[in-house]
Formats: C-alpha cells, structure tokens, sequence
C-alpha cells in the first residue's frame, strides 16, 4: 500500500507541474488568440481591405494559434507530433465520416473565398433565399433578409446551389410586363410606353430604353418596358416606371385589361332547361 501511495506522490511530482503548465498555457493562448484575431481584423479594416477575406484571415489566425498551442502542450508530455498525426491520419476516415457535412461546409467556404461569387454586402439569392451577405464564416454565411431576418445557411447549401448576385455588376435592368386591350392601336400603345420610358428619374441614357412587343396574351397585347439604371436605384426606377407606364396608357385612352373568359350556351341546352323551368 505504502509503495502505490509513493507512485502516485511520484506521478504528481512529475505530472503535477507539466498540467498545471498546460492549463495555463491553454488559458492564455485562448485569450491571446482572441486578441491577435481582434489585431488583425482592425488592422485590415484600417487598410480598406477586403471584408471578407478580413474575417476570414482573422479566424484563421485565431485557429492556427490555438491548433499549434494544443500540439506544443502535447510535446510536454512526450507525445511526439509525428506519432500524433500518424494517430489523427489512422482515425481520418472515421472522423471524416462522421464529420462529412461539416468538412464539407469547411471546403465549401474555402472555395466561396476563393472564387468569390458574392462578397460581404452583397444582395444575393442562394439556396432559394434573398438577402444581403453579413458574414462569410468557414462554415456558414450569414445573410440580413428584406424584413430584417437573420438567415444562416451551411456553405455547402450555398456553393452547391445557383448564386444569383443582384448587386454583382454597377447596373441592372428592369423589366416592367405590360398588358394593354386588344383594341388598341399598336403604335398608338408603343408611341405612349416610348414616352413614358424617356422620362424616369434614375435611368440610364446608355443603353437607351426600349419597349419591347412581348407576345399576345389570353386577354391582352403584352409588352414589357426595359429601362436601365445603376444597381442601388433599381427598386425606385421600378417603381417610377410602373407609375409612369400606368399614367401615359390612360393618358392615351388604352385599357390594360384583365383576364376574362367568354362563356358560350348551347341553344338546344338552353331551350330544354327552361321548358323544365
């Protein structure tokens, strides 16, 4: 009994000082990590880098630093880092089979900052949602929608799936459907769209509007009115088109109709239905 007790006082003599190293090691490499990952996000931001790659390269530093500390402290208690990646290399395969969504959300991200569809503040469509991009995480994106909501999508969901950009180019097209009666006049309907689209404020000169004969509807002559503008005018240039197109169709006394369906009784049916009656 007494030679176990002196193992044991042996073990904590030996191990006792390295644990309580390690702890405290592991304790301030948490918190300088913290503050190098805050240095070097400030420092970037002061440089007008990139946001993206600034969070990015801030988390990174963040994890190399605390990666390296835990494989320092295992040296303390000679645990070679050779033997020890030998060890992860043999449980890889199990690992990444049970982390297989999570690796792939990690590659996923890897591969959204490196070719870049879409940056931080952009306003995109992925994954069948809309939203402005807030943050590009290794794992995650995190996106602000239209009402204010907080969307956060695995990356896998988002570089797997089509990216839509609204906000990837200076300026966009809008495109306003337009129905207009069948008994109006073409050119007198095209002359008053013409007149409509030259005069909305926000749009582009270059390239020129245009209205456009789309097709010929169920109930109505279709067009479609295409004005450009610059990217952060295109919901007020939307809507002061639509205004505009209204007023100069009413303007010229052209109807923009609704759908209706003609309904045709047969005479025979009828004439038996009332002798019924």
């Amino acid at each position: 009994m007494e030679l176990d007790a002196n193992k044991y006082l042996d073990l904590l003599i030996e191990y006792g000082p390295k644990v309580v190293g390690v702890l405290i090691a592991l304790f301030a490499a948490w918190v300088i990590a913290g503050w190098l990952e805050r240095a070097v996000r400030k420092a970037l931001e002061k440089r007008n880098f990139d946001d993206t790659l600034t969070r990015f390269f801030a988390k990174l530093t963040r994890y190399l630093i605390l990666v390296g500390v835990v494989l320092g402290c295992l040296g303390v208690f000679g645990i070679q880092t050779a033997s020890f990646a030998a060890v992860l290399a043999a449980a890889g395969f199990a690992v990444g089979l049970a982390f297989q969504g999570t690796l792939g959300n990690f590659s996923a991200g890897v591969m959204l900052l490196v070719f870049r569809p879409f940056k931080v503040g952009d306003f995109v469509e992925v994954n069948g949602e809309t939203g402005t991009c807030e943050h590009i995480d290794l794992f995650t994106c995190e996106f602000r929608t239209l009402d204010n909501k907080k969307l956060i999508i695995p990356n896998g969901a988002v570089f797997g799936n089509t990216i839509t950009n609204y906000t990837g180019y200076d300026t966009r097209r809008v495109d306003i459907d337009i129905g207009a009666e069948y008994s109006a006049d073409v050119d007198a309907t095209r002359a008053a769209l013409e007149k409509a689209a030259a005069n909305i404020p926000g749009m582009l000169k270059d390239p020129a509007p245009q209205v456009f004969l789309k097709s010929l509807g169920a109930s109505s002559v279709d067009w479609q009115v295409r004005i450009w503008c610059k990217t952060e005018d295109f919901w007020n240039v939307w809507q002061a088109t639509t205004q505009a197109s209204k007023a100069a169709l009413d303007a010229a006394g052209i109807g923009i109709p609704f759908p209706q369906q003609d309904v045709h009784l047969d005479e025979a049916v009828v004439e038996a239905l009332s002798g019924r009656s």
